[in-house]
């Protein structure tokens, strides 16, 4: 055994006795419970950092745990290498994006491994290599032979320092989420998926997940947003058509005074071509185009609009109103239009007072001294006609009726999800299988062509075209069909396509004939955890239970979520801050590793608070983590050591209090990490063992250890390393060994507690003197009234109060309490 705790060493030698014994690679084993355990994986655009090792570290102690809990445990890593992240790192150090995310890739592994992460390496996958993008163009085209990928021109979100479109999602406050550039309407052709169509199984089967956090569920169903109501189709006299609107409040559609149109909406141009108007509605539009959708859409930003000189007719009513256009009305939701009813809508009513519209109110609080000037909730329908003095929700039901039975409108729910915009005008990603023939049209490219390489030599900096677009090499190609030239889609894909089924090609890696094998996906999927940041709550999560449900109605799979659990960790900050390269706050692994140790890093993270909770770094956080591993090594090395004296008495009683010591720890670690993920608190719990551990062998030493109390020691010790071994892997292989045991620990069986020994046997009497508390003492539970007594007498606060008084008689509850009855 070595006489110091040379963690380099000891780390180092663990992690080649892993690999060597290939100890974390697992195979499809029907006959074996399965756990997969997975975290979502990196953006190999820059150096890891200690936000990455927190997150991954959290999935090993979850891995290790149920590994030696007998589970066949899957647990792999990989590199999420397309997109933004990593195109724009390599750009700004004008380095080729493919060798700098290969060389981030090269230094992310090297600190995984270095920090004893439990991976089955075997299983990696790197999304830019073409045996993997190969099955994301694969899984394009049957998402395009199923009617679910299509192209269309429209208004898109455009970042003009990324030069590229971004899905909604992807815009955060009006701004880029990558770079923080104000985001801007551009239009394009692009290609989507259709999420929509499966919106209401998306938000339906959010009840069906497992452990999720709840504020993840949420904005997911936030973002997809059900809203129940009725389609109204308004009459356009001049066009000799109507407009359909969608609202949430038929019960309302006596009130409508305006009506307003989307700038882009197509019918625009039409209303206003020839008249006055037309240049106005140019120059509006153009400065329209510099807001995003988020501030278009504000409930507090002011609006912006114009009438066009055109009316419509509301169809409930007769009445014609006058027709708007605003910058609060989007094409891309609903329809374009909106009836607007400033007395019960907010923003309608900000834009009538703005403008001096007529605001007219037809539902009447309940409360009848509610003075809102805009009120929108329920109550009485006033002012409308027949459905006056109906409640707002009959009300609802009788106007749905009415215009189905009219035939100018319909019931109808919607959602506010809109289709996933895939395209994108960069490089570094999968290029879309799609050709273009003059005489074919639109071509998919044949499954037996694929992949479709993404060419090294091209210029990728942004800027005009799509990057593949300035390649002629790679543009220009043959028809399969006729034969004749073609050119192929120069977009290429959201990196989320590739993101939103990894974690299936996980499970069979290496087979080059389709994207995974049924076997071993019926047998490794769903995962059973998977952990990650909640900022892809709405974005990767909802992606991949999209991919999920299309690829299960193809019949490719039999399960209807990709994830069972969710558990969404902290970031590490420092100063305060999330650490980032450009606040120049990153701490960098390597040197921690280098100057206390991959397990001290482990600790210190794991240690720092509740997993779920952001923490701070702290230097003198980690140097305490490390303190506490040196206890641990001199403390199981004198245990070790010690040598025991036949001829002395045991102390039974410390016995039988470290063993329940020991006992209730084992239930404290498993209850922590299984159900709840407190690790803080589980390691607290072996930081009081290791104390326990501490004063009894001071104990034992003073009189000469007996073989009994040798042996508990040994127990306990065993204990302590078995239970930090989750979280701390390489000095408890160590000092397994140095306790005698020949096996991995890492792969031995998990401990369990023994309920009888939890049992306290030691209790609290409590001394009363003339019925009123005066001292406490502790005997072993079932002590007679005698033995109570002659403890009491001997109490030091005892003798105070009896001193000089006479002893009438006593009172004596057993195991609870003593009363002394004294003059």
């Amino acid at each position: 055994m070595r006489e110091n705790y040379d963690f380099d060493a000891i780390e180092l030698e663990w992690q080649k006795k892993w690999s060597d014994h290939r100890l974390f690679q697992v195979e499809t084993n029907p006959e074996r419970r399965k756990y997969y355990v997975l975290e979502m994986f990196p953006y190999p655009s820059g150096d890891p950092h200690m936000g990455h090792v927190k997150n991954y570290v959290i999935g090993d102690v979850v891995a290790r745990y149920f590994t030696r809990k007998g589970f066949n445990v899957l647990h792999p890593m990989g590199y999420d290498s397309f997109g933004l992240p990593a195109e724009n790192a390599a750009i700004k150090n004008n380095i080729h994006p493919s060798v700098w995310t290969h060389d981030k890739i090269d230094k992310m592994r090297e600190v995984l491994k270095r920090i004893g992460i439990s991976y089955d390496w075997r299983r990696e996958v790197i999304t830019c290599e073409p045996e993997y993008y190969k099955f994301t163009q694969w899984f394009f085209l049957q998402f395009y032979k199923n009617n679910l990928a299509y192209k269309k021109a429209g208004q898109v979100n455009w970042c003009p320092s990324c030069a590229t479109v971004l899905a909604n999602e992807q815009v955060v406050e009006g701004n880029c989420e990558r770079c923080g550039t104000p985001v801007i309407r551009k239009m394009l052709s692009q290609w989507y998926l259709k999420i929509t169509q499966y919106a209401e199984a998306l938000l339906n089967d959010i009840d069906t997940l497992g452990e999720w956090p709840e504020r993840v569920l949420a904005m997911q169903r936030n973002w997809i947003g059900r809203s129940e109501g009725a389609y109204i189709d308004f009459s356009l006299p001049d066009l000799n058509q109507s407009i359909r609107v969608f609202t949430t409040r038929p019960d309302t559609v006596f009130g409508v005074t305006f009506f307003v149109l989307a700038p882009e909406h197509p019918l625009v141009d039409e209303l206003v071509a020839g008249t006055p108007y037309q240049d106005k509605v140019i120059k509006f539009r153009e400065k329209i185009s510099r807001k995003s959708d988020i501030d278009r859409m504000s409930e507090t930003l002011d609006k912006d609009g114009m009438y066009i000189g055109k009316e419509i007719v509301n169809p409930i009513n007769g009445e014609k109103i006058p027709i708007w256009i605003a910058d609060y009305v989007l094409l891309e939701y609903g329809t374009g239009a909106v009836m607007a009813v400033p007395a019960h809508d907010e923003r309608d009513y900000q834009f009538a007072v703005k403008y001096n519209l007529p605001i007219r109110q037809v539902i009447q609080p309940l409360q009848l001294d509610n003075k809102e000037k805009c009120y929108a909730g329920s109550g009485l329908m006033v002012n409308s006609g027949d459905f006056s003095g109906l409640p707002s929700e009959e009300g609802k039901r009788k106007i749905i009726s009415y215009i189905e039975e009219k035939e100018i409108g319909k019931g109808a729910v919607t959602y506010r999800l809109r289709d996933w915009l895939i395209s994108r005008q960069r490089y570094w990603g999968a290029p879309i299988p799609i050709l273009y023939c003059n005489r074919c049209g639109e071509v998919p490219v044949s499954e037996k062509d694929l992949p479709v390489l993404l060419p090294k030599n091209v210029d990728f900096q942004p800027g005009g075209p799509s990057p593949l677009a300035r390649s002629d090499e790679f543009v220009n190609t043959v028809c399969p069909i006729c034969g004749g030239p073609a050119k192929r889609e120069t977009d290429t894909m959201d990196t989320f396509m590739c993101s939103s089924w990894y974690f299936l090609r996980y499970c069979s890696p290496w087979t080059d004939q389709e994207p995974f094998e049924r076997k071993d996906v019926d047998y490794w999927m769903p995962v059973n955890q998977y952990i990650g940041g909640v900022e892809h709550a709405i974005l990767h999560l909802l992606y991949s239970r999209f991919f999920i449900k299309v690829l299960r109605d193809l019949g490719m799979i039999n399960f209807p979520e990709p994830f069972i659990n969710l558990f969404a960790q902290g970031m590490v900050t420092k100063g305060g801050v999330k650490m980032s390269k450009s606040k120049g706050n990153v701490v960098s692994p390597r040197d921690i590793i280098l100057r206390y140790g991959a397990d001290t890093v482990r600790v210190f993270i794991l240690f720092a608070g509740p997993p779920e909770l952001d923490m701070e770094w702290s230097d003198r956080g980690v140097e305490g983590a490390h303190r506490f591993l040196n206890r641990v090594w001199r403390t199981v090395t004198e245990v070790i050591r010690c040598e025991e004296d036949q001829r002395v008495e045991p102390d039974q009683e410390k016995i039988k209090a470290l063993e329940r010591m020991i006992h209730r720890t084992i239930l404290k670690v498993d209850t922590d990490i299984r159900e709840r993920f407190h690790f803080n608190t589980a390691i607290s719990s072996l930081m009081e063992l290791l104390n326990e551990i501490i004063d009894s062998h001071r104990a034992f030493s003073g009189k000469g250890i007996h073989p009994q109390e040798k042996k508990i020691l040994i127990t306990a010790a065993k204990t302590l390393i078995s239970l930090l071994n989750p979280f701390v892997p390489h000095l408890t292989e160590e000092l397994w060994r140095a306790l005698g045991e020949t096996s991995f620990l890492s792969a031995s069986d998990w401990l369990t507690h023994d309920e009888e020994k939890l049992v306290e046997n030691q209790v609290e009497i409590v001394i009363q003197i003339n019925s009123k508390v005066r001292s406490k003492v502790t005997v072993s539970a079932g002590t007679d009234e005698k033995g109570v007594l002659q403890i009491a007498l001997k109490d030091e606060k005892v003798q105070t109060w009896i001193d000089q008084k006479t002893l009438v008689k006593h009172i004596f509850v057993p195991d609870k309490l003593l009363n002394l009855v004294v003059r």
